[in-house]
This record gives C-alpha cells, sequence and structure tokens, in this order.
C-alpha cells in the first residue's frame, strides 16, 4: 500500500482479495502442496485404527477446505497423493458419516476422551484445526484447540500426538509418501509402520513407468486411506501479488523464485 515492495514471496487465501483492492497484480498456481492432520500411533489412543478412523469420518474434508482455506483449492482424499501427481489413481469419494464414526469411537471405549489438536499461529493453518475441531465437537467428540507460535511449535513437530503440518508438493506422489509414511524415516511424524506398506513403496519407487506405478499407488493410497492416520482435507492454489511495473514474475508450485528473465516498466 505505502509502494515500497515490488512483490511478495506467498499470498495467503486469506489475504488475497485484500491485494487485489490495492490494484497489484496476482498470479496463482494449483499444487500438491497440503496439510494433514495427523496422528501419533506411539500416543494412546491413537495406536487403536477404530479412534484414528472415527476422526476421519467425522470430518468432511470439503467443509475444511470451504471454512480453512477459503475454497482455495481441490479436496484432499486423506492418502496424501495429489490428483496433479502423475501416478495418482483415481478413489471413490469419501463421505462424512458421523453415527459410523460415534460407533468406532465407542467401540474402542475412547468416546469421552478429549482430543488435543496442536497447530501453528497462522491463519489459514489455525482455521484448517479449528474447522475440524468443530466438526469432531459436533460429532460428539471432545476436543481441545492448542495454538503455539512457531518459535515453539517446530521444536517438537514431530512428537506431538494429534497436530497438523504443511507439507509441500515434490513432483512425483511416492517421493511424499515414502518420506513422511515409511517406517523409521525421519520426517515420518505419525510413527506409523507398516510392512505392507513399506514392501509396495519400496516397490514403486523403482518403476519408473507412471501408468506401472499408478497401479503400485492404488494400494499405497488405499492403506494410507484404510489407516486414519492423517485427514488431508485439502490440496493449496498459492498466490502472489507483484506491482504493476513487475514483468514476467509470478508464483511457482514449488515457491522457486527465478529472476533472471523478470524486468521493471519503470
Amino acid at each position: 500500500e505505502a509502494q515500497e515492495v515490488h512483490t511478495n514471496y506467498e499470498t495467503t487465501a486469506d489475504y488475497v482479495d485484500i491485494l487485489d483492492s490495492l490494484g497489484l497484480v496476482m498470479t496463482e498456481a494449483v499444487t500438491a502442496n497440503t496439510i494433514v492432520a495427523r496422528t501419533n500411533v506411539t500416543n494412546t489412543p491413537y495406536d487403536d485404527e477404530r479412534v484414528r478412523k472415527a476422526l476421519t469420518l467425522a470430518v468432511d474434508n470439503a467443509v475444511v477446505l470451504q471454512l480453512g482455506y477459503g475454497n482455495a483449492g481441490e479436496v484432499g482424499e486423506n492418502h496424501h497423493v495429489s490428483q496433479i501427481h502423475p501416478e495418482y489413481a483415481e478413489m471413490p469419494p469419501l463421505v462424512r458419516d458421523v453415527d459410523a464414526a460415534r460407533a468406532l469411537m465407542e467401540e474402542a471405549g475412547q468416546i469421552d476422551y478429549e482430543h488435543e489438536l496442536i497447530t501453528v499461529d497462522e491463519d489459514w493453518q489455525r482455521n484448517t484445526g479449528d474447522a475440524i475441531a468443530a466438526q469432531l465437537r459436533e460429532a460428539g467428540f471432545r476436543v481441545q484447540r492448542t495454538v503455539y507460535p512457531g518459535s515453539t511449535f517446530w521444536n517438537d513437530w514431530t512428537k506431538y500426538p494429534y497436530s497438523m503440518t504443511i507439507w509441500n508438493q515434490r513432483p512425483l506422489g511416492i517421493q511424499v509418501v515414502a518420506l513422511a509414511y515409511r517406517t523409521g524415516e525421519a520426517w515420518n511424524e505419525s510413527a506409523y509402520s507398516n510392512p505392507e506398506l513399506d514392501e509396495l513403496m519400496g516397490q514403486a519407487l523403482t518403476i519408473a513407468d507412471d501408468d506401472a506405478r499408478r497401479e503400485v499407488m492404488a494400494r499405497i493410497q488405499k492403506i494410507l486411506q484404510d489407516s486414519g492416520i492423517i485427514i488431508q482435507p485439502y490440496w493449496r492454489k498459492i498466490y502472489n501479488h507483484s506491482a504493476p511495473e513487475v514483468k514476467d514474475h509470478g508464483i511457482h508450485p514449488t515457491f522457486e523464485i527465478e529472476l533472471s528473465r523478470v524486468w521493471l516498466d519503470a
């Protein structure tokens, strides 16, 4: 507004209209960047698949996209492989089922357990956590929301029993899946371990052809979805804004900044 900045790194969805109103030029990209609400299975009661599945069944991802990120993206399917990944395997649409969610939580004996959902204190991430918590409460589950500043949150991000983490895209779906859900990986914040899944990921990592790899990815996606370890509500569109005199510059899906061809018409 003071005309002291030519361009920004990223405009989060809740600021798009504000910066549009300043007469700035907006660019956008469809991405496989996301956020996940993940349970850590080394913590009770998240070692029980029934509890994890109850949490996922209680949440409508389309509503989370609307309330948490202003519909600026595509609905996720709780398996962390995006429709824009070349080996994505199409899955049946997810359906929220509050009755089934309550039945599973009661069967697990955890209907009175209070879940603490932790997020970092950034607008869209906090809002996404609030939207998930609201739906869990609507299903009859007890939920406490905890919001930490980044300086606190990132110290222990792999250790929280139930928290939300952003994940930026990799070119292939198998890359992020192997990084996030393979046994013993440093960034496996869910601590999930499944020998069948590990074997399938090992196979997929050796298949160069996208169509052939998709056959294995369909099984990987199904295992992750059935495990209930993540609510992966949406894939983010990302945006940036620049002053009108900035030419040939825009947001990149991986936030890469290439300025060698950018110029100022001033």
